[in-house]
C-alpha cells in the first residue's frame, strides 16, 4: 500500500514494490482474504481472469499470518511490533486475564489507543486523495475497522454487483484510491478446506467479480490484487491440556490454533517459563517452535522494533505449530477442531501471498 500511494503522490511514502506513478491517478487494491501465492498454480483453471493477470511479486506477510495482523501491517506500512496488532486474540494487559478478539473487538478497548500508528488512509486523505473502503456492511462500525482502516470513507455492500458498483462510483474523483475486500475464500477454506467444492466455487465467484471490474472500470485504472495470508488443510489436532500437560502453569490461552500466545499468571518470574518451555519441547519436539516473549522479540519475529505496549500483549510463551498440526484450546476445541483450513503460522504456504496487477482497457 505505501507503494501504490507513492504513485499517487502521497508524501513520505516509498515505492517498495516498484508500482511506479499512477497512470490515471485512480487505483484499486483488492484484498482477497485467504488467497495464498501457491493457489493459482494449483487451481488457476477455476480462476482464468486472475491467472491471466501479471504477477508483480510474491509478498511475505508479517507474523502471525492472520487477518488482523496482516491488514494492520498493510494499512499502516508498519510491522506488528509498531502497530500492536499481535494476533487474532491476545490478553489485554492488566485486565485480570481478559482476552481481546481483534476481529470482534471489546468496547472497553479504544481502537485508536490500541493501534496508534496513523493509517495510510489518513495520510492519503490529508494529501488530497479520495480514499474509499468497500466491504460488507457488517464491518463498518467495528472496533477493528476503526483501529486499522480509519481515514477511509466506508461504502458497505453485501452483493457482488453492489461491491462492484460502489467501487466504480468511488473512482469518479481524481486522485482516488479504493480498498476492496471480500472474505468468501477464507470462509470456505476454514469450513471445508482449500480445494473443496465450496472453496472452488468461492474462487470462481471472486474471479468472475474481477472480470466484472475489469470490464466496467474506466480505462487506465489499475487494479492490484493481494491477500492477508494463505491457508493449510489440517491433518493432526492436539487439544492442549487433554491427555497431555501442555497447559500446566498456563493462566490464559490466546492466539489461534496455528500460533498460540500462552500467558503465565501475571508477575510470574523466569523459572515457570523455563518449565513450560521444557514440557512443550519434550511433548511435541519438532512439531512446534517455542519462544519466550524475549526470544521472540530479539529474533525479530514481530519486526525490528517492538513498542512497550506491543510487548505486553505478546504471550509469555509463543508456540508455532509446524507441518499440518493445530493446537486446540480445550474451551473451544469443538469449534476450532471443526475447521478444515487454518492459518496463523510461519509456513511459506500461510505467509506468502501474491501481488497481481492489471490495467483496465
Amino acid at each position: 500500500m505505501p507503494s501504490i500511494f507513492a504513485g499517487l503522490g502521497v508524501e513520505q511514502t516509498q515505492d517498495f514494490a516498484g508500482c511506479g506513478e499512477s497512470p490515471t491517478g485512480r487505483e484499486i487494491l483488492f484484498l482477497i482474504d485467504g488467497f495464498g501465492a501457491d493457489l493459482l498454480a494449483q487451481f488457476g483453471e477455476h480462476a482464468p481472469t486472475l491467472a491471466a493477470m501479471s504477477l508483480s511479486h510474491s509478498v511475505q506477510t508479517s507474523f502471525p499470518s492472520t487477518t488482523s495482523t496482516s491488514l494492520a501491517t498493510l494499512t499502516t506500512g508498519a510491522m506488528p511490533g509498531a502497530h500492536g496488532m499481535m494476533g487474532y486474540t491476545v490478553r489485554v494487559p492488566r485486565s485480570s486475564g481478559r482476552v481481546l478478539n481483534s476481529l470482534k473487538w471489546d468496547e472497553r478497548v479504544d481502537p485508536e489507543i490500541w493501534q496508534p500508528v496513523p493509517t495510510l488512509f489518513q495520510r492519503a486523505t490529508a494529501s488530497g486523495v479520495t480514499v474509499t473502503h468497500v466491504a460488507a456492511k457488517r464491518y463498518e462500525d467495528t472496533g477493528f475497522t476503526r483501529a486499522v482502516f480509519r481515514g477511509a470513507h466506508y461504502r458497505g455492500a453485501n452483493l457482488t454487483s453492489d461491491l462492484v458498483g460502489e467501487t466504480i462510483t468511488a473512482l469518479k474523483s481524481t486522485p482516488s484510491f479504493v480498498y476492496l475486500y471480500v472474505n468468501d475464500l477464507d470462509s470456505a477454506g476454514h469450513s471445508d478446506g482449500v480445494g473443496s467444492d465450496k472453496w472452488i466455487a468461492a474462487l470462481s465467484s471472486i474471479d468472475a467479480m474481477v472480470a466484472q471490474l475489469l470490464e466496467k472500470l474506466p480505462k487506465g485504472v489499475r487494479i492490484w490484487i493481494t491477500a492477508d495470508h494463505g491457508m493449510i488443510n489440517v491433518d493432526e489436532k492436539i487439544v492442549m491440556g487433554v491427555e497431555n500437560n501442555l497447559l500446566e502453569g498456563i493462566a490464559t490461552v490466546a492466539g489461534e490454533p496455528r500460533m498460540r500466545h500462552l500467558y503465565l499468571p501475571q508477575d510470574s518470574d523466569l523459572a515457570p517459563r523455563v518449565d513450560v518451555m521444557g514440557r512443550w519441547e519434550e511433548t511435541l519436539g519438532a512439531k512446534v517452535k517455542v519462544f519466550t516473549r524475549e526470544d521472540a522479540i530479539a529474533s525479530g519475529l514481530f519486526g525490528d522494533r517492538v513498542s512497550l505496549d506491543a510487548a505486553e500483549r505478546i504471550g509469555d510463551i509463543i508456540a508455532i505449530a509446524q507441518n499440518n498440526l493445530v493446537l486446540l484450546d480445550p474451551t473451544r476445541a469443538d469449534k476450532e477442531g471443526a475447521m478444515v483450513g487454518h492459518h496463523g503460522g510461519d509456513s511459506l504456504t500461510e505467509s506468502t501471498v501474491p501481488l497481481l496487477s492489471a490495467t483496465a482497457q
